[in-house]
């Protein structure tokens, strides 16, 4: 017997944003809106949709997709997040009533188990940086994305900034050999004719990928950067909908589509862009700076998706993202397993609200010798 939706609850939780809807049955889904930063007008987009949510079949969820996405002549990336946060939720409650893992209602496992790329590599030498990769070999991970550019990087010279990040991508290769994954991930903070050189320059020492060497505002700035380098790109952390990941496989020809499942449409928006990714021949690395409740949801749709490789890994055993949920998604020896249990797999822990209050996330640009704002 389907029921409805009878409560909508946005919840404010550290730095992120968490929606919880309940039906007249008790199932709870839990989902999450992930905007960096904007969490506060994301969850005034939840509320306010939440009132047509109210009454509704939950299994619908294509259909409160489209309706919710067209009763305005706006979108964009703050309305995306609410309605990403409104799909995973209402997957989460279809798993929970059929009793089945998300993973299982697209398609069931393409595979046992998902590869980890671990993150948060910073330093101020090139052997700083090497050896913070190595420990991450020496943890199990086979794969690592960070950004070689030092944090004072807007205060550097042109041919400083070229060598000095050549030459942190030269000692990491160097450090950990050639069984093991590297990309690079540049924040946005090259102009075109810069990124040029230096991904030509690090081309001998094999990435991964390069991620957003540019800004990516104009698809075809990055189309015509693309032209000109012989390594993958990874593109689209920033993006919000399906048409921009199209264009992005037509006319960049990335190695690497990086959709956020909390931006990007959630759930469904995500499986839709792993599908476009699969017939163009790119491979999928969603945006994970995400809770627990992000991770599972990445999870359900890549041991679903022939196209996904590997799943941006940050550290869930620690506070506060382990306070978040009654688990998080089992990370072993740099692989993910995903859960057996339905619907997302982990559950919100309500009584974890009073112990970690907002904290607005507040990420300002760097700020270069002659007072302007550095590229990001």
């Amino acid at each position: 017997m389907r029921t409805k939706i009878e409560s909508v609850e946005t919840i404010l939780w550290d730095k992120w944003l968490i929606l919880k809807i309940v039906c007249e049955d008790g199932t709870i889904g839990i989902g999450e809106g992930g905007v960096h930063g904007w969490q506060k007008p994301t969850k005034t987009a939840i509320d306010t949709m939440g009132e047509y949510l109210i009454g509704k079949d939950p299994y619908l969820i294509e259909h409160h997709y489209q309706f919710l996405y067209r009763s305005s002549h706006f979108m964009g990336s703050v309305i995306q997040g609410a309605l990403s946060a409104i799909d995973i939720a209402l997957w989460d409650i279809k798993g929970k009533r059929l009793n089945a893992p998300i993973w299982d209602l697209l398609g069931g496992k393409v595979r046992n188990k998902v590869r980890a790329i671990a993150q948060g590599v910073n330093g101020k030498t090139p052997e700083e940086f090497a050896e913070k990769v190595n420990s991450l070999k020496e943890k199990g991970f086979t794969a690592v994305k960070f950004t070689p550019m030092p944090s004072d990087w807007p205060k550097y010279t042109y041919s400083k900034l070229m060598d000095v990040s050549t030459n942190i991508v030269k000692a990491v290769r160097n450090k950990v050999g050639v069984d093991f994954d590297i990309a690079i991930e540049i924040h946005r903070n090259m102009r075109p004719h810069e990124a040029i050189v230096f991904c030509n320059e690090i081309e001998k020492y094999k990435p991964y990928f390069v991620e957003d060497p540019i800004v990516p505002d104009s698809v075809l700035s990055m189309s015509n950067l693309s032209s000109k380098i012989n390594l993958p790109l990874a593109v689209g952390e920033r993006n919000a909908g399906i048409w921009e990941f199209k264009e992005y496989a037509e006319l960049v020809n990335p190695g690497f589509f990086k959709p956020d499942i909390a931006v990007a449409g959630g759930i469904t928006g995500v499986k839709k862009i792993s599908d476009i990714a699969q017939a163009h021949h790119i491979k999928i690395c969603p945006h994970n700076f995400q809770s627990p409740i992000a991770t599972a949801a990445c999870i359900s749709v890549a041991v679903s998706s022939h196209a996904w490789d590997v799943q941006e890994s940050v550290d869930e055993d620690l506070s506060p993202r382990r306070d978040i949920t009654d688990q998080v998604i089992k990370l072993k020896d740099g692989w993910y397993y995903p859960s057996e249990k339905p619907g997302l797999g982990v559950n919100f822990n309500e009584g974890s609200v009073k112990k970690h209050p907002f904290i607005q996330a507040n990420s300002p640009p760097e700020i270069k010798d002659d007072g302007s704002v550095a590229l990001n």
